[in-house]
């Protein structure tokens, strides 16, 4: 794992990745504190944070995209699959790398409620609270942008697909509330989004018969749930919506809250993410 994380960290500052995503990070960074901080003359932080939390949804991307997509295309996944590291050392080598670059940015933003502390009073607490689920919040979305290379051989194409899947959980919230409350409408949008888990299911694993099975069984389940009280299912899209924005997960955080249940969230995203590279990772071992 250790070999893993050098080589994937050097490879970042060999080919300029690593700079360039510091460099636009910290310039985005320096843009809401002047005219959060300076210009608005607040002393918390963790507005600043949160007036430009989508630059993850941005920037990440250009982290992940070549992750896995480079090795696949260039075969030197191969060598990858043909060494005694598990699958495992090799997907926790890699996201550690990303997170590592992602973190050199967020430990320089440290310095920030500093030089706020020299022109007024600043709650250390609150501010590096923001910057701890900042950092939780990036590492969430380099997770799934590991996943998502791992499944293509072309970085643009790792690079898009991510940036729609991070831009869909930015607006989830909004589509949440969008939706219509009733539980018809509820158990449709149910169906829609068990097809669309078959679908990624039968790409993991290439067996119909599996993601069939799964779809037919739980869409039995929902049916069974619906008949006998379908009140169950009032706002229950929203609230599902509302549960998987991983964006809204740091609202508490921007308020300067150590919110424990928001680590939690991300840490599972982190983990369910990297299980998921790891088994396409052993798939193509074994195939």
């Amino acid at each position: 794992m250790l070999a893993i994380y050098k080589k994937e960290l050097r490879s970042y500052f060999t080919s300029m990745i690593g700079y360039v995503f510091i460099a636009f990070f910290l310039v985005i960074v320096g843009i809401g504190f002047l005219f959060t901080n300076v210009f608005g003359k607040i002393a918390n932080f963790e507005y600043s944070l949160s007036s430009i939390s989508f630059i993850v949804v941005l920037l990440t991307p250009l982290l992940t995209m070549r992750l896995m997509a480079e090795e696949n295309k260039q075969k030197t996944d191969q060598l990858l699959l043909t060494s005694p590291l598990g699958a495992g050392s090799i997907v926790v080598g890699k996201l550690l790398a990303v997170i590592t670059i992602f973190g050199v940015g967020m430990a320089i933003t440290c310095i920030y409620p500093l030089i706020l502390s020299k022109y007024g009073t600043v709650q250390f607490g609150a501010a590096y609270a923001s910057i701890l689920g900042f950092l939780m919040l990036g590492a969430a979305y380099l997770s799934m942008g590991l996943y998502i290379s791992s499944l293509t051989e072309n970085q643009v194409v790792a690079a898009v697909i991510s940036f729609i899947v991070f831009l869909f959980t930015v607006v989830m919230d909004s589509l949440g509330s969008a939706i219509p409350t009733d539980n018809v409408t509820a158990i449709i949008m149910f169906t829609v989004i068990l097809v669309v888990v078959c679908v990624v299911l039968y790409l993991m694993m290439h067996n119909a018969t599996i993601a069939v099975a799964v779809g037919l069984v739980v869409e039995t389940a929902l049916m069974v749930v619906y008949i006998i009280k379908p009140t169950m299912f009032d706002g229950s899209v929203a609230a599902l919506f509302g549960w998987l924005s991983v964006l809204s997960r740091y609202n508490q955080f921007s308020y300067g809250i150590m919110d424990i249940t928001g680590l939690i969230y991300y840490l599972s995203i982190i983990v369910l993410f990297a299980f998921l590279t790891t088994q396409v990772i052993r798939k193509k071992r074994w195939s």
